[in-house]
């Protein structure tokens, strides 16, 4: 038995934020709204391709009013592997979405950092020598990237 890819995350939402984290999840990185099992519980499915990668959850939760908050632990980030780095840049930028950079020390992996609505941290992951290659530049400095 081995493990094989990563299935999907589930992000519990304040229900009346469901429709703007989805359409984060959409417009800034390219995933689409799709299929739901009829739970008895609102959220969203969001696709990538074929696979629904991250499942939103409506919570209503309001430790004020005796809603405790989501019991499931902690949750640091989602990592997606990407392409196409300049043009999530661009991407990014065109819908005013903050965003932080970072090359891992000793590695051929640059990465893209932004928020969702919600608050989760989402990584994308890029390839440096595959982006160079595709954009067609020469030996060029990490930093260009």
């Amino acid at each position: 038995m081995a493990l094989q890819f990563i299935d999907h995350f589930t992000i519990h939402v304040r229900t009346p934020d469901l429709a703007t984290v989805a359409r984060f999840y959409q417009d800034a990185l390219g995933l689409r709204d799709g299929a739901r099992p009829p739970f008895d519980f609102p959220g969203n499915w969001l696709y990538l391709g074929d696979r629904p990668v991250v499942h939103l959850v409506g919570t209503d939760y309001d430790p004020p009013l005796g809603k405790p908050e989501p019991k499931s632990g902690q949750f640091d980030h989602i990592s997606f592997r990407s392409v196409g780095l300049a043009q999530q840049r661009e991407r990014l930028r065109g819908l005013g979405v903050a965003f932080e950079e970072a090359t891992v020390p000793a590695s051929p992996i640059h990465q893209i950092f932004v928020r969702d609505p919600a608050g989760i941290l989402v990584e994308l992951t890029y390839d440096k020598q595959a982006e160079l290659a595709a954009s067609g530049a020469a030996e060029t400095p990490a930093t260009a990237l």
